[in-house]
């Protein structure tokens, strides 16, 4: 086969070690910050991925990396694109691992073919489609790898978000801060149904006091939750019902009825303390006398 592909493949196979080098120099430039070890990973795969593409550009066909042939040097990109996603690299770090093959291969095409002008602007032209394919590749594995670390940090953030907290061996407290949605609705709801199982609590008191908006969506959201903990044999009530709540419920028409609501959550906690049958006294000088006498008393009798 003739032509700049298959031109190509040849300087690939014929002088792979020279374009390897140059190609690690100009990655060096790039990527100055690197300690030693992330320097020797990065030559490994350089390597790594030289060779595969040598393999790779037997086939001759250079326009399409998709095919099966080209399986290697995708799944080589797409491993480097993401652990360095994870690691933190930058999209210009990344992207300068195949760039910066741009410029080496250009190098030896020019030492190979200098003598063909013509040839020789066919093969730079036909090897910057293919390189530049392969870095638009290596930038879209990237950025999935960025988008899926995102929103498993939002997910873990939202998980944070509604810790579950146990106020008395039988009293829970949900403090929800931020708008709810669908999504965090249903974590909400699994993180105070599991914490009922796991505690055997018979109250739970959901606090709104950090939700700045309470509309229709967010009240269906709420209403759910205390049936799904009346399911678990929990009372469920809602604390944290400011004024400009309690309008805004009644203005949107959310029926409350049979929901216990209260507004503050030291309200609520109090409730479900007297509903437990335990009563909280005030402690102090006095309470302090009053014990000593009763144990004088004792001691006497």
């Amino acid at each position: 086969m003739s032509g700049p592909k298959s031109k190509l493949a040849e300087i690939l196979a014929k002088r792979e070690g020279d374009i390897t080098s140059a190609w690690l120099e100009l990655q060096a430039k790039d990527l100055k910050a690197l300690s030693a070890s992330e320097q020797m990973d990065t030559a490994r795969k350089s390597r790594q991925f030289m060779d595969a593409l040598k393999s790779a550009s037997r086939e001759g066909n250079l326009e399409d990396i998709a095919a099966v042939h080209w399986n290697p040097v995708r799944e080589l990109l797409s491993d480097l694109s993401a652990g360095r996603a994870k690691a933190g690299y930058s999209p210009v770090e990344t992207a300068s691992f195949v760039f910066s093959l741009k410029q080496a291969l250009f190098n030896i095409l020019r030492e190979e073919i200098a003598n063909d002008p013509a040839a020789l602007a066919d093969a730079v032209w036909q090897t910057t489609l293919f390189i530049d394919k392969l870095g638009l590749f290596t930038m879209e594995a990237f950025q999935k790898t960025r988008e899926d670390v995102i929103s498993r940090q939002q997910q873990e953030l939202l998980e944070l978000s509604t810790p579950v907290v146990r106020l008395w061996e039988n009293v829970l407290a949900l403090p929800l801060i931020g708008t709810l949605d669908s999504s965090r609705t249903q974590i909400v709801m699994q993180n105070l149904l599991d914490a009922i199982v796991a505690t055997r609590s018979d109250y739970a008191i959901i606090d709104i006091t950090g939700v700045p908006v309470v509309d229709t969506l967010v009240a269906q959201h709420l209403l759910k939750t205390v049936a799904a903990a009346r399911l678990m044999g929990a009372d469920c009530m809602i604390s944290g019902i400011r004024p400009q709540i309690a309008q805004t419920i009644i203005h949107l028409g959310v029926d409350l009825t049979g929901v216990i609501t209260k507004a503050t959550l030291a309200d609520a906690f109090a409730l479900a303390i007297r509903r437990s049958g335990f009563a909280v006294t005030k402690g102090g000088k006095e309470a302090k006398e009053t014990n000593e006498e009763k144990r004088s008393a004792a001691g006497a009798i």
